[in-house]
């Protein structure tokens, strides 16, 4: 649910302070834990150190942001992958099947053919 039109949006006021102490081509990162800030055309090309509730994560403003939130871009949950025993039997297979290939490709290359030799 968006926020209300009377209200307008939730943009806070130490960020555009900081940001109006940076020289535009700075590249420090501006520490920030209010994840529901919105991004302002001024963000534009700065560099912002998000809190994702762990530690801070560099992220670059472009144009394409402007509207968003700052949190949309700081991931909070890290996937590592889905797991399981038939996950662990199909990874080993795709393992075992590259294996084979790269030996298969390095026989062929060591053993003389008789398309490479020349007649004379």
């Amino acid at each position: 649910m968006s926020r209300s039109l009377k209200k307008g949006p939730n943009i806070d006021e130490r960020i555009i302070k900081k940001i109006q102490n940076l020289q535009k081509g700075d590249k420090t990162a501006i520490k920030v834990w209010n994840r529901a800030a919105v991004i302002t055309p001024e963000m534009v090309d700065y560099t912002f150190a998000v809190h994702n509730g762990k530690e801070h994560l560099k992220v670059v403003i472009t144009e394409e942001m402007v509207g968003h939130r700052l949190g949309e871009f700081a991931p909070t949950r890290k996937f590592i992958r889905h797991g399981g025993r038939m996950a662990r039997e199909e990874e080993a297979e795709t393992r075992a099947a590259e294996a084979g290939r790269a030996k298969s490709v390095e026989g062929e290359e060591a053993k003389p053919t008789t398309e490479n030799k020349i007649e004379k």
